[in-house]
């Protein structure tokens, strides 16, 4: 169970990363804010409490690695990475610029911390399988968390992954899928409905755990409850657009730049959450 003062420091960087995100995507122009706000306390959660990563050695052989299989959630990513510490927070402002770093999907050669190119979805769970399996060979004992969007699930090669992950119930991979129900232009169901997800994936024979995912004790029990001799997933409930009232569970908001007064609205809805965790 994660303690009081730790669930404030972690509600605070989640926080202040959704800030981050509207302000790059006000100098850019553009940016996927609906899907990085979903998915924002399991990355910060990851970043901060879970994962044994070293900012200063970021390739170090058998570390634990994350992959933002949804990559044009990419904004919320980058701006996790740079509260971490792999870059300066300052680099954000390059975000979606020419020779930056920080292209609009990430690419693994440009950014510190980015361990896979995604963006075209699908790929990320088999990218991650691949380390996974590496990782048991050479008997390293880091872990692997992938993120999946549940619109990304349509992805025929997401259910290829899973197939093979279920035959070789790796104990090093954890699946988590970002289950805000909308997708670019419609509600997931409404484009394909997957029925139960749950069963679907226990049918795979998975470990499934179903929890709110802006929640960060749920959050902690789920991968405190991660099964050692199976394979694992989490379908984490979350809100698209979450933290700002006019963008949460809005298919507007899936790519949508804010004007310069819905930004301040924004700002000022974020900056009334942190006076209330103080």
């Amino acid at each position: 169970m994660i303690r009081e003062e730790e669930q404030k420091k972690l509600q605070k960087i989640a926080i202040r990363a959704r800030k981050d995100c509207l302000e790059i995507q006000q100098i850019a122009g553009s940016g996927h804010l609906g899907g990085a706000f979903s998915a924002m306390e399991i990355m910060v959660y990851l970043y901060f409490n879970r994962m044994r990563i070293d900012c200063a050695n970021y390739l170090k052989e058998g570390r634990d690695i994350f992959i933002l299989s949804k990559g044009h959630a990419s904004i919320g990513y980058y701006s996790v990475l740079a509260r971490r510490g792999f870059f300066p927070v300052e680099e954000l402002k390059t975000y979606r610029k020419i020779d930056s770093r920080l292209q609009g999907h990430t690419h693994i050669d440009d950014a510190p911390g980015i361990e896979c190119s995604t963006g075209s979805l699908g790929q990320g769970l088999s990218f991650a399988l691949g380390i996974a399996l590496g990782y048991q060979k050479k008997q390293w004992d880091g872990m692997v968390y992938v993120m999946l969007g549940d619109g990304e699930l349509e992805e025929g090669q997401v259910w290829e992954a899973l197939l093979l992950q279920s035959h070789l119930q790796l104990k090093n991979l954890a699946i988590i899928v970002d289950n805000n129900k909308l997708q670019l232009d419609n509600f997931v169901d409404q484009v394909t409905n997957f029925g139960n997800l749950t069963e679907k994936f226990q049918a795979f024979g998975y470990h499934v755990q179903e929890i709110d995912g802006h929640d960060f004790q749920q959050i902690d029990k789920a991968f405190m409850e991660l099964d050692r001799d199976r394979g694992n997933i989490i379908i984490a409930n979350t809100v698209k657009g979450k933290g700002i009232s006019f963008m949460e569970n809005s298919i507007a908001w899936h790519s949508q730049k804010c004007t310069a007064g819905e930004y301040q609205a924004a700002m000022i809805e974020l900056a009334k959450q942190e006076d209330i965790i103080r």
